[in-house]
């Protein structure tokens, strides 16, 4: 039987129970996909992060993500949770990803600022997302890492959507956005990803990724804006477009820390 240390954190909250929790799980090598996946399966969260050191001067770790179905391509949450269990003494810490690139967590005050890249939504009919989200939109847009961004009038809009998640998941691993103009911020939204195991994300940092470069360009903004995800934990953090990087901005709180025995 091998021994695993696993740590849960709360990412992008303040305290515990708010935010998004993210499974971390430091490893020296890594285990076979199957037993990856397994354990994601297991944990049952939204994502199980797992990394391995490296030693080559480019980053400290390598970085994988899995939700309870799948190996995705990118996850913001569990990266900043990866990076508040493995800082330790250091200022910052950068992980290679294998379709994502090198990520940065790095102290930011009592919280964190996290670096991914900036990735830019085209505009696209989505006839088969909004039916599935049973919304109307004043605008849809598509990133080829499948992400869906939908744009609605208000935040009452956004708090009104009721999925139906079936034919969400019928669309395969999509990352369902819908947004709009916060009330007491400045923009709102909520995820959606059935297709990956996730009926409704609580706070994700991917759809970050499009949707600061949406409204950086449509509020025509340069400095750091305010975000709230407002799912039933919700999730603030705030984020700015810095060329082809979007940098992010939030706490993360420990919740668990154990030992998995596999």
């Amino acid at each position: 039987m091998t021994e695993l240390r696993l740590v849960q954190v709360d990412a992008f909250a303040d305290r515990p129970f708010a935010g998004n929790p993210a499974a971390v799980m430091p490893l020296q090598a890594w285990l076979p996909d199957g037993t990856l996946q397994a354990i994601a399966m297991e944990n049952n969260l939204s994502e199980t992060a797992f990394t391995i050191p490296v030693a080559d001067g480019e980053a400290d770790y390598e970085l994988r993500w899995f939700t309870p179905t799948t190996e995705v391509v990118l996850c913001g949450h569990a990266t900043l949770a990866s990076g508040h269990v493995l800082i330790g003494d250091r200022e910052r810490i950068r992980f290679r990803t294998r379709r994502a690139g090198l990520l940065e967590v790095a102290r930011d005050g009592e919280g964190y600022a996290m670096s991914l890249p900036a990735w830019r939504a085209a505009p696209k009919p989505l006839p088969d997302v909004l039916a599935a989200l049973g919304c109307d939109a004043r605008e849809t847009l598509w990133h080829e890492d499948r992400l869906a961004l939908v744009l609605v009038d208000s935040e009452a809009e956004v708090l009104a959507v009721r999925p139906d998640f079936r034919a969400l998941a019928d669309l395969g691993v999509v990352l369902a956005i819908v947004t709009a103009p916060g009330a007491g911020c400045d923009v709102v939204s909520r995820v959606f990803a059935a297709g990956a195991g996730i009926d409704e994300d609580p706070v994700t940092g991917w759809a970050h990724a499009v949707l600061v470069p949406y409204w950086a360009k449509r509020l025509g903004r340069s400095d750091t804006m305010t975000f709230f995800q407002a799912s039933k934990r919700g999730g603030h953090l705030t984020g700015r477009l810095a060329g082809d990087r979007v940098i992010l901005g939030g706490k993360c709180v420990t919740v668990i820390e154990g030992t998995m025995r596999i």
